[in-house]
């Protein structure tokens, strides 16, 4: 870590403005593709095969290893097939191809109501009904509340820091009393003495809004975050709510960080017995015609959301998953949609030309991680393992600011991704 740290984030415009007022649409596929992956898992117990008849919310898969990660169907149909197709992680990966009957027809699951149950039923509840994190991670949710004590803060992310990206905004506008359910139930479990939600400055009609919906609510309040990046890293926004470090979980500092639309989706399930089917996604950027929010089924193609928005206003065009700091670059837009996904960012491909590194300690100032990204490429240059440890490079978050902020465009960012594998993978040989 750096000895003097700078200011580890920076303001970046957000472009919110072009899908945050932009109507939503509803995006109804001819047939879906839902990826059998978890993390780096590919192989989960899979309960349909070709023919079969499913609801929308039929459990089709589970993955019992680690943790308890089921897979739910997001349309009604039939099973096409099991096979395999190119995943976000550009790996192969099994898919479930389900025909959209178009009916929506749904499966009876269970409900539970968070005000009666305990705070373990609430925990298996969750874990059941397969609610992941829905900012990007798609870590299971109900993990961090298994073992819990000494919580002093819950605190629900709804900044959406990086650029384009108003899905949450959305979900906080639209339905913000069922958030507020989902809100309560994690609450109870985490048995936390206050709720903070965390929504960036720049939506003062959202903090307003919320606000107001919250003056009769005990120990649970709307704070107002800086227009900075990346304000929404957990670390980051843990800091910047109870002026705490951490070494490895936000439980070390008395806190628990949730996304704001996973407290949606948790209410969700358990209001109406809907697990997650279908995703609010933001649609955006410089190269798709109609800039907006989609609600998308689990599965459906990114070739089909982007086409919705009318489609691309190029054909040389950067396509990814997540926003354009953090998001995952796709080789082709047949790849699909997950639970964790909240974005596809759409931008035109510009040539960058790279110049050698000014020395200048930009990427050091600014990265949130308190890495030394120069150093650590260096390192990595000479398969210098024990250097790379030293510098903690397997902290790093690959979030981007690095490359953002580097007057010589290079694609430190990158590179460092680079070094952190070399050093995961020479750590696992060993």
């Amino acid at each position: 870590m750096s000895l003097f740290r700078g200011s580890m984030r920076t303001h970046i415009n957000g472009h919110k403005e072009l899908s945050e007022h932009a109507d939503i649409i509803t995006l109804v596929p001819e047939k879906v593709a839902i990826p059998l992956y978890f993390g780096t898992e590919m192989n989960p117990q899979i309960l349909v095969q070709p023919g079969d008849e499913v609801k929308a919310g039929t459990k089709i898969a589970q993955f019992n290893s680690r943790f308890v990660v089921p897979i739910y169907s997001s349309v009604s149909g039939k099973v096409e097939t099991v096979e395999d197709r190119l995943h976000q992680s550009l790996k192969k990966v099994k898919h479930v191809v389900i025909s959209n009957d178009k009916k929506y027809t749904k499966e009876e699951n269970p409900v539970l109501d968070y005000k009666t149950a305990t705070r373990e039923e609430l925990v298996d509840f969750m874990m059941n009904a397969g609610i992941v994190g829905c900012g990007g991670a798609g870590f299971p949710a109900y993990v961090k509340y298994k073992d819990v004590k000494d919580v002093e803060n819950l605190i629900i992310n709804a900044v959406e820091c990086e650029p384009y990206i108003t899905s949450d905004y959305k979900v906080m506008e639209n339905d913000f009393d069922l958030v507020l359910t989902g809100i309560k139930a994690m609450k109870k479990m985490s048995d936390a003495k206050k709720v903070l939600i965390a929504i960036k400055k720049t939506h003062p009609e959202l903090i307003q809004s919320v606000s107001e919906k919250l003056k009769n609510e005990k120990d649970i309040e709307c704070i107002s975050v800086p227009d900075v990046y990346p304000i929404g890293w957990e670390r980051t926004l843990v800091y910047q709510l109870t002026k705490k470090r951490y070494d490895k979980l936000p439980l070390e500092v008395g806190c628990i960080v949730n996304n704001a639309t996973t407290a949606y989706m948790f209410a969700k399930a358990l209001t109406t017995g809907e697990p997650i089917v279908s995703r609010m996604l933001t649609v955006s950027g410089d190269a798709v015609k109609k800039p907006c929010n989609v609600i998308a089924p689990v599965g459906s193609s990114a070739h089909d959301v982007i086409e919705a928005c009318g489609g691309y206003t190029t054909d040389d065009v950067v396509v990814c998953f997540g926003g354009p700091m953090m998001g995952t670059t796709i080789t082709t837009d047949d790849v699909c949609v997950e639970r964790q996904n909240n974005a596809i960012t759409v931008l035109k491909k510009v040539a960058i030309d790279e110049v050698a590194c000014l020395r200048c300690g930009s990427c050091s100032d600014h990265c949130p991680s308190g890495l030394q990204p120069v150093r650590i490429v260096q390192a990595n240059k000479l398969k210098d393992m024990a250097r790379l440890e030293k510098l903690d490079v397997s902290k790093c978050i690959e979030c981007g600011m690095c490359t953002y902020v580097c007057p010589s465009k290079i694609a430190v960012t990158e590179n460092v991704r680079r070094a952190k594998r070399a050093y995961q993978m020479s750590k696992a040989k060993k």
